[in-house]
């Protein structure tokens, strides 16, 4: 009697008898298909007991449906279901794709060597083969398909994380909470880390955040993004690099404002506070840099109220001048008292105007401000006042 071939649409030439002998093989084959693998593919030895029991579940689902492939009564999404179905989604972060078409390429080898062999004829022999190789296509863009709705999943994932995360360090939420978020995005949260706040672009909300990560992928930086109201806020981590400067083109107009580098979580945090304390005030500096530190903006910040601003020149600023063995203090007020001017200081104090340029020197020295500086000289008044009513 002649072999039907009636029902095998996806494999011609390919009787059913065959089809049966392929299906009684498949445990079999699997078993094979995964000692090769373990032969051939040193990663895979390495898996654990647990990743290595579920890529045989896949290659033994993978070779037993190919009979089902092959009598049509499989779609390309009954396919991805009956091969892959069967795996955990956290295979897909445990085996890259290069991987799995490895592990794919191995099966369908197996396969190749060994059914073929099942036919009845020489003619059935050459169509099993073709049918495998059509299969063994249908399997790859099945395994893509995996991994891509795997990717798009776990960026939805880690965009919504990556936000929630930017949104605790605005609010100042608990550490031990954004450390563990964090920690879900390889997020390095002992890294020195700064914020970084400005306008969002024009256009919707989601290009700007995507538009960041491009930007970060590029540079090989990394960065979180999340949309606050009307502003853009990023975190970068690890140390400055000369090509920062270029973060600007991913917001819109205005001034930006960069927050100190702080370490870790908690040095975000802080820095997040300063960029956004700043960003609220850059409006009274109009010929502000278009990035600019948040430091810059100190007076404006503290005539706003800023508290932690007006800490930060008590600490750095009137703390050192007022340790100095120098009467620095005392150097600073008449020089600023007559307007920047040396030498009516320099008689106020019954001292040589050299001898005021070299005190106003250790002056910029110790504080980072230039007492020759217009916006610098604001800044030492207003904390020379506020040291003054703490005393």
């Amino acid at each position: 009697m002649e072999p039907s071939f009636v029902d095998a649409p996806d494999a011609p030439g390919v009787s059913a008898e065959t089809l049966r002998k392929v299906d009684r093989a498949a445990s079999a084959l699997s078993t094979r298909a995964v000692a090769l693998m373990d032969d051939r593919l040193p990663w895979f030895r390495s898996l654990p007991a647990d990743q290595r029991s579920w890529v045989t579940l896949v290659a033994q689902a993978g070779i037993s449906g190919y009979v089902t492939w092959a009598t049509g009564a499989s779609t390309s999404a009954r396919l991805t279901e009956q091969v892959f179905g069967t795996a955990p989604r956290d295979l897909t972060r445990a085996v890259s794709l290069r991987r799995t078409v490895e592990l794919v390429r191995v099966a369908i080898t197996v396969a190749d060597e060994q059914l073929p062999a099942l036919a009845s004829t020489p003619q059935e022999h050459q169509a099993l083969s073709v049918s495998l190789l059509r299969y063994s296509r249908e399997v790859a863009f099945a395994a893509a398909s995996v991994y891509a709705a795997a990717a798009e999943t776990r960026s939805s994932w880690d965009a919504r994380v990556e936000a929630a995360v930017v949104d605790g360090i605005v609010r100042g939420q608990r550490l031990d909470e954004l450390t563990s978020q964090a920690a879900t995005l390889d997020w390095d949260t002992t890294a020195p880390t700064a914020a970084v706040v400005g306008s969002v672009p024009p256009g919707d909300n989601r290009g700007a955040v995507e538009a960041a990560g491009d930007w970060a992928r590029r540079r090989r930086r990394a960065l979180m993004a999340g949309i606050h109201g009307t502003r853009l806020v990023l975190l970068m981590a690890g140390q400055p690099h000369s090509s920062d400067h270029a973060v600007s083109e991913l917001f819109g107009d205005g001034t930006i404002v960069r927050g100190p580098i702080g370490q870790g979580l908690a040095g975000a945090v802080d820095s997040a506070a300063d960029a956004i304390a700043g960003h609220d005030v850059a409006a009274a500096w109009p010929d502000a840099p278009r990035l600019v530190d948040a430091t810059a903006l100190v007076s404006e910040r503290v005539i706003n109220g800023d508290a932690r601003a007006a800490q930060w020149l008590r600490r750095t600023v009137f703390a050192p001048l007022h340790g100095s063995a120098s009467p620095l203090v005392e150097t600073l007020d008449a020089y600023l008292g007559h307007g920047g001017s040396l030498e009516p200081a320099a008689r106020a104090l019954f001292v040589h105007p050299n001898t005021v340029r070299y005190r106003l020197r250790r002056v910029a020295e110790l504080t980072g401000l230039d007492p020759w500086v217009a916006r610098d000289q604001l800044a030492l008044r207003i904390a020379l006042v506020l040291g003054r009513l703490d005393s």
